[in-house]
């Protein structure tokens, strides 16, 4: 039958893709005393566009408030020696420290309407001092109001000044999912200060380096044999630890600018290398278990499986448990046993990214590679071997402390 004579004619359906790409600068520093004689880099950071003076807000983590009570006079000082060249608006705000910052989303919506009320725009500064998690949710604040203010993380723990505080992701916690409610943005800038880690718990201070060990595993080998090397002293805060913060930095910056997949759109996230238990193990420990310890067992539990399936070296395996046990973050938990539901870390790990279960493995030192299943019975002895290995640790003279899982 005939189309009536007044409808247009069909036309074949047109598709236009287009592939384009969006310049980012990422800036980081490193400083002694951001406060203090090197107050002028955080000062140049904020600059002025357009000859518009920005307006300025301060996120404080209140544990960084609690063991700085001088803090905030700094911040204030700050303020007032460089107050040509931008507005502080209000005094500190103080969050809660720790995972209790992204569990509680009316946190979350108090920073919106914060920022509302001080009528920040798009070229006014969010500058947040904090713990990883502290950093994580005021960024995330701050990467949708206005669909993004410009964001300064000057990270307080080793961990995320090695790791998490150089990278893009921001979020909270929801559905009791890590990070379920979050988002890609940029900083801004990032400024790994010293100072700021003096008041830190050696626990604390130890955690950080967890995430060193995994990106040397996944880049760089010899920078592994130097962690190894001195492990003893970064456990001792000694000063080897410095170069191996700011490499480890280094290192997440080059991956995540010429790594060619900065917001993960695709199916493998390297760097979250031993991280499918370490996120299940925190929420089965009610965050009892530190970011950094729990992403040591997840490391742990990967590097001998990847020795009991991929091919790595039974030797570098053992390596990498010693260099955990110096750093004293080898440790056990009543989670490990509950297997079935650290099993379920899997599949969370695989709907955070989408698409098909990815996990990264070793096939040596500096070698990844990505796959695509899981052979679970093996996977339950590597869980078991982390849990042999330190009771052996914990019941044997300093002698065995070198002693194979095999």
């Amino acid at each position: 039958m005939p189309a009536p004579a007044n409808l247009p004619e069909p036309r074949e359906a047109r598709c236009v893709d287009v592939d384009f790409s969006v310049a980012f600068r990422h800036r980081l520093r490193f400083t002694h005393d951001v406060l203090g004689a090197d107050s002028q880099v955080l000062a140049d950071l904020l600059e002025s566009s357009e000859t518009r003076v920005p307006r300025v807000q301060f996120w404080v983590d209140e544990h960084v408030a609690d063991a700085n009570p001088d803090l905030k006079q700094r911040l204030h000082s700050f303020a007032r020696k460089h107050s040509e060249r931008f507005h502080v608006i209000g005094n500190p705000q103080i969050v809660p420290g720790g995972e209790l910052v992204k569990n509680d989303v009316h946190i979350l919506e108090r920073m919106l309407k914060v920022f509302h009320e001080a009528d920040m725009d798009r070229r006014s500064y969010v500058v947040v001092i904090g713990g990883g998690a502290v950093l994580d949710a005021v960024g995330f604040a701050a990467a949708i109001a206005h669909r993004g203010l410009r964001l300064v993380r000057i990270p307080t723990t080793t961990l995320a000044q090695a790791d998490s505080g150089i990278g893009v992701k921001n979020g909270v916690n929801l559905f009791q999912k890590k990070n379920w409610l979050g988002s890609f943005a940029v900083p801004w800038g990032v400024i790994n200060d010293r100072a700021l880690l003096s008041t830190l718990s050696d626990r604390d201070f130890r955690c950080g380096f967890s995430e060193a060990v995994k990106v040397s595993l996944l880049k760089d080998a010899e920078f592994f044999d130097r962690i190894l090397g001195d492990a003893a002293s970064i456990a001792i805060r000694g000063s080897a630890c410095w170069p191996v913060i700011e490499r480890s930095a280094q290192w997440h910056l080059r991956h995540i600018t010429s790594g060619g997949d900065p917001y993960e759109m695709l199916e493998a996230r390297p760097l979250d290398y031993g991280h499918w238990s370490a996120h299940k193990l925190e929420a089965m420990s009610n965050f009892e278990l530190r970011h950094g310890e729990a992403v040591a067992i997840g490391v742990a539990i990967d590097t001998i499986y990847s020795s009991f399936v991929h091919g790595l070296p039974r030797a570098d395996a053992d390596r990498v448990l010693l260099v955990l046990e110096r750093l004293g973050l080898l440790m056990d938990h009543p989670a490990l046993q509950l297997t079935d539901e650290l099993f379920q870390g899997l599949e969370e790990f695989r709907q955070h990214l989408g698409g098909r279960l990815t996990l990264t493995m070793l096939e040596a030192i500096g070698h990844p590679i990505n796959v695509h299943e899981i052979d679970r019975p093996r996977m339950v002895e590597a869980i078991q071997a982390v849990t042999d290995r330190v009771a052996v640790v914990n019941s044997a003279s300093e002698s065995s402390r070198g002693r194979s899982f095999s």
